[in-house]
């Protein structure tokens, strides 16, 4: 059974930082792995939103939204996928969610929706 934990939310102020972690196992994370990892985030009566992919080849994928102010990384060695957030915005408000799909597409919209498995959410609140 796979199991992902997520950790690190918090609640700052507009044009702050914070790292989410998320615990999943080595494999999944590795090179020969074909699993695609990443983060959703979902607001109270929003629809869900993918923020970031990472593909077992080191292939990253971004939601406009965010390109250029997150960073999606993993740590194999540590078993833990990453999202460095900075200059974060009250729009950035919500429960992020790690996630894991087999295989392609991996990509920041495909996770939403074609995740095999999620953790149980980690919730970030940033206010103005």
């Amino acid at each position: 059974q796979v199991r992902l934990v997520e950790s690190g939310g918090d609640s700052v102020q507009a044009g702050g930082s914070l790292r989410l972690s998320c615990a999943a196992s080595a494999y999944m994370l590795s090179m020969y792995s074909n699993w695609c990892v990443g983060w959703f985030r979902q607001t109270p009566g929003k629809e869900r939103e993918g923020v970031a992919t990472i593909y077992s080849d080191d292939d990253t994928n971004y939601a406009h939204s965010v390109e250029g102010r997150f960073t999606i990384s993993k740590d194999v060695a540590k078993s833990t996928l990453d999202l460095q957030m900075t200059n974060l915005k009250p729009e950035d408000t919500a429960m992020y969610y790690c996630a894991a799909a087999r295989g392609r597409p991996c990509t920041a919209p495909a996770i939403t929706q074609n995740y095999d498995y999620k953790g149980q959410g980690t919730q970030v609140t940033v206010s103005s």
